[in-house]
């Protein structure tokens, strides 16, 4: 057995082990996200708790770990009888991306259930993790159907098995902790709101402290055991402080000013629902009760506030998650002077609306520090200063300009890829998938996980009084089992492919067209697509942005996209055919929809418009769905673009026409040129 890293020698990463500490003093915090760049020990101190917290006492041969002194009444191993019980470390149990909703949750036999009607149940990764850590490294990469069914039973702390009218619910308790790498993709805000507390970590960029992280790390992998050993004074320590701070924890008193600073604080933020007040209740008491003491001081409200906040406030996947620090100081002091103006007499009415800047001339300042904020009425004048730059690059010449800034988004309709996928769960495109309506029936390849009943019963009646059948029940065989095949929707690679050359450069026509592929993205993120981005100008074409599941680093490419330069169409065309070629290999069942934003011109080396023709037939030959986006504009247009389109048997739209919300008639033109 693999000897896990010390927790307590993982160097810095703070805020990451106070976190997990909390969640150990108080499972009903809710668990930790951790988001962070790879390489940043996340994985490291997540395993590494599993060796601090305390031993538990279970049931002998109960698979669902029981607690001895109070065993579940509902336990399909049960009823048990209490009694000592026998003691075990707590489990980490770690689920993995690409587990199946049976390995989770656990499976029926659905041939016993019908033909004998027993509960014969296979426990899953909830039941193991009762009591322990559940760990779900990459969490965002996780089918979003099985992040709901891990976040229900750690929200229920019960798990719930429904097949065909067979049901099965056992005990679900633990402490869940994710992690995650945002540019590999985020997860919805619904999904975030779940956990109860969220860290951002990063390497350190003190050269002290990463010599020591390397140090450490090298000594650990030469020796394990004598490097565990040399820390298990600290381990012993941290350990005898959990078990205190959770004996401590009933005693922690929540004081009514604790709870109005908690309110006041959510409220500032602006937090959706009620949960986010909830968690930081929790997490203030735990820390009091880690710091060993009984009451919650304002210290405790403001870091309960930092771990349990940021994540809370993101609105869409273009917003930076994080907390104003200096707003949150100035909400719990204004709060703590509101807390003490009854007590100061009707003499101190002089400071009125200025009051909560209080001494030191802090009202002097109060209005800077507001500026910053979108409900300042002082930033009238800000505007003006940022916009004095905009006109900057406007007289230059056919060099390289200045990125300029994206229009407004705004909703667009749905883009689809014609034809039945059967691609990653998402919400574009049809494809048949694990969950969705029923259209069918098939034998079963593998294990059974969705039974279709009524094609299992025509399967097996033929066959009755040659199997003997004397009773009521049915006699059904392995052979009879149908699996029932059901449509839903995907998630597609959506493929931008944009001109940045200097026939684009008009900052009105670039920032117009900037706005459109950010609505586009935002639309991506809500279906659950890939996205990747190609950019072409110059000599050459780019890939600025691979294919990711990150729409928030395809904005950020896209912000900063400079312009300038020849027309090279036909290097654009073939960088995305390549793009494609190389995603085709890495997910075969993900389809691409390609979406080429251009005026349609081809500039540079020889016949370039008949280049940019024969590549555009490639997607033609591969059948890729594509749309042209038409930036040409002015009184004279070549229509360039709408050949473009016709080359890739696609579809053309004008910019206008897209910035007016009236793209639903692509959908139907992809979809008559597919029939």
């Amino acid at each position: 057995m693999t000897t896990p890293f010390p927790f307590t020698a993982v160097v810095g990463q703070d805020d990451l082990r106070l976190a997990l500490l909390l969640n150990a003093v108080s499972p009903a915090v809710g668990g930790v996200l951790v988001r962070g760049e790879k390489g940043t020990a996340k994985s490291t101190a997540v395993r590494a708790l599993s060796a601090l917290l305390p031993e538990v006492a279970v049931v002998p041969g109960c698979r669902f770990s029981c607690d001895p002194s109070s065993p579940d009444p509902a336990c399909p191993d049960g009823p048990h009888e209490t009694g000592p019980g026998a003691q075990r470390p707590a489990r980490m149990v770690e689920l993995p991306v690409g587990a199946s909703e049976d390995r989770l949750v656990g499976a029926l036999d659905i041939e016993r259930a019908l033909a004998e009607g027993v509960k014969a149940f296979e426990p899953g990764l909830l039941a193991d993790a009762h009591r322990g850590i559940l760990y779900v490294d990459e969490v965002n990469l996780l089918h979003d159907h099985l992040v709901d069914l891990l976040l229900d039973a750690a929200a229920m702390g019960a798990s719930y098995v429904e097949r065909e009218g067979v049901s099965v619910r056992h005990a679900a308790r633990f402490l869940l902790v994710g992690t995650m790498n945002p540019e590999e993709g985020e997860l919805r805000p619904q999904l975030l709101d779940r956990f109860g507390l969220t860290v951002e970590v990063a390497a350190s960029r003190e050269p002290d402290q990463r010599v020591e992280v390397v140090r450490r790390r090298l000594a650990y992998d030469d020796e394990p055991a004598a490097f565990t050993a040399r820390w298990a004074d600290e381990e012993s320590s941290v350990r005898a402080r959990i078990i205190a701070a959770r004996a401590l924890l009933p005693s922690v008193r929540l004081g009514d000013g604790a709870l109005r600073q908690i309110a006041a604080t959510c409220a500032a933020f602006e937090v959706d629902g009620m949960r986010a007040d909830i968690v930081m209740a929790r997490t203030a008491t735990a820390l009091a009760a880690w710091a060993g003491r009984t009451d919650v001081l304002a210290e405790d409200v403001r870091q309960a506030a930092l771990l349990a906040l940021p994540h809370r406030r993101r609105r869409n996947p273009f917003d930076a998650p994080g907390l104003d620090e200096n707003k949150l100081d100035d909400t719990l002091e204004e709060f703590a002077e509101q807390e003490q103006e009854p007590t100061q007499g009707p003499e101190d009415d002089d400071p009125g609306p200025d009051g909560p800047d209080g001494p030191g001339g802090g009202g002097g300042q109060s209005p800077e520090d507001d500026s910053d904020g979108p409900q300042s009425g002082g930033t009238a004048a800000q505007p003006e200063a940022g916009e004095s730059g905009e006109p900057q690059p406007s007289g230059t010449g056919s060099g390289e300009q200045q990125p300029v800034r994206a229009s407004e988004p705004f909703r667009t309709k749905v883009l689809s890829v014609p034809g039945l996928g059967e691609g990653a769960a998402g919400r574009r495109s049809r494809a048949r998938t694990e969950h969705g309506r029923t259209t069918g029936a098939r034998r079963p390849q593998g294990a059974l996980t969705k039974l279709h009943l009524a094609a299992t019963v025509q399967a097996a009646a033929p066959h009755q009084l040659a199997r003997g059948r004397a009773g009521r029940g049915l006699v059904v065989r392995r052979d009879d089992l149908r699996q029932a095949t059901r449509e839903g929707r995907e998630g597609n690679l959506v493929l931008f492919v944009v001109d940045a050359s200097g026939s684009m450069a008009a900052r009105q026509r670039m920032s117009a067209v900037k706005g459109a592929v950010l609505s586009l993205l935002l639309d991506a993120y809500q279906r659950r697509d890939k996205v990747g981005l190609v950019t072409f100008r110059g000599s050459a074409a780019d890939v600025a942005l691979p294919p990711t599941s990150s729409v928030d680093a395809a904005a950020v490419r896209l912000e900063s996209l400079p312009t300038g330069g020849r027309t090279p169409l036909a290097a654009g065309l073939l960088k995305a055919h390549d793009v494609l070629r190389v995603e085709r290999l890495r997910d075969p069942a993900r389809r691409a929809l390609v979406v080429v934003v251009t005026d349609g011109r081809a500039t540079g080396g020889p016949e370039p418009v008949a280049l940019a023709w024969r590549a555009a037939r490639l997607f033609a030959a591969d059948g890729v769905a594509s749309v042209v986006v038409d930036c040409e504009s002015g009184p004279v247009r070549l229509g360039l673009a709408g050949q473009l389109a016709g080359e890739l048997e696609g579809t053309a739209v004008t910019l206008d026409e897209l910035r007016a919300d009236s793209i639903a008639g692509l959908v139907k033109d992809v979809q008559r040129r597919a029939a």
